[in-house]
């Protein structure tokens, strides 16, 4: 299990918890400190590896406090219902706009096999009920307790998604992601977008850069993938991408409203911006699988699409 352990000091642990069975895709983090707490799930298909680090960490069946998500997309919350169980004293924190969904996950299950067919088992696995009575919901801003006078400062954070929160770590300066700045890519240092249908909004995202930016984090940690101290940088890179893909994808798709050909041209002019990321083939595919070309040229395509309609 040490392989997928990593020590970021200050008692925040970092757990690779390897959707769909690809290292270095999705991460959860335990705070461990008196009231511990866990920062993301990973899939229902994690839960079990997730338990185990957990243990390895002394943390056992009645110790977890708190399981936070960030957002209910199934790569971040999916296991929430596992581990849940697995935990019965924890608290299940979750923005209000995604409560009902970990309470009664039919309809999001019912989405999800939809849009992920034959691979939904592969990657995610199915999001278990949360009992009603152990969630606590987050507003627009909201604190949840770690224990000693150390908290966690959530805040709204949406674009990405509706119901997405960042959180910040009032000792360490950490803060917290989600899919709100993207995606990081660890071996190469890119920072790739993350707008997926049907919640990506151009306009929300960018305000969500702007308060990452303004809290002032020391580090980001990302759920995809890890931590990353230069914060400054990686949040301009990120929005500079972000406005590049809505730029390119809104330019050819007014040329040829097609979204197959639009994902090809976006396709072909990111591999030329990004050589270094194409290189390694099976680097793309398990980035693919979790935030691909396609799912975000979707998601861009249903903004433009909506603007002025919403």
């Amino acid at each position: 299990m040490a392989e997928i352990i990593e020590n970021l000091g200050n008692d925040v642990f970092h757990v690779d918890t390897r959707m769909g069975g690809y290292e270095g895709i999705t991460s959860g983090y335990l705070i461990r400190g008196s009231r511990p707490c866990l920062v993301e799930t990973g899939t229902a298909r994690s839960a079990d590896l997730v338990v185990r680090a957990l243990a390895e960490l002394g943390v056992e069946a009645n110790d977890l406090a708190t399981i936070v998500v960030t957002h209910i997309h199934l790569d971040h919350a999916g296991g929430v219902g596992d581990i849940a169980a697995a935990f019965p004293n924890a608290q299940v924190v979750v923005h209000e706009r995604g409560a009902r969904h970990l309470a009664d996950p039919a309809k999001l299950m019912a989405s999800a096999h939809r849009v992920f067919g034959p691979d939904m088992d592969r990657l995610f696995g199915d999001l278990l009920p949360v009992p009603q009575e152990r969630l606590v919901t987050l507003g627009e801003v909201g604190s949840i307790d770690l224990g000693d006078g150390r908290r966690l400062d959530a805040f709204h954070n949406p674009g990405h998604a509706s119901h997405h929160v960042g959180l910040l770590d009032s000792e360490t300066g950490d803060l917290y992601t989600g899919d709100a700045a993207g995606v990081y890519v660890p071996e190469t240092a890119d920072v790739r977008p993350a707008t997926p249908p049907p919640d990506f909004d151009l306009n929300l995202t960018l305000s969500s850069l702007q308060r990452m930016k303004d809290t002032g984090a020391n580090r980001l940690l990302f759920s995809h993938f890890g931590p990353v101290t230069d914060v400054a940088d990686t949040l301009e890179r990120s929005e500079a991408e972000l406005r590049y893909w809505v730029e390119v994808v809104e330019s050819v798709y007014a040329v040829e409203p097609n979204l197959d050909h639009a994902i090809a041209l976006v396709r072909e002019k990111d591999r030329e911006r990004h050589p270094v990321f194409y290189e390694d083939e099976a680097r793309v595919l398990k980035f693919d699988e979790l935030s691909g070309v396609g799912a975000n040229v979707h998601g861009i395509v249903r903004w433009l699409d909506n603007r002025g309609t919403d």
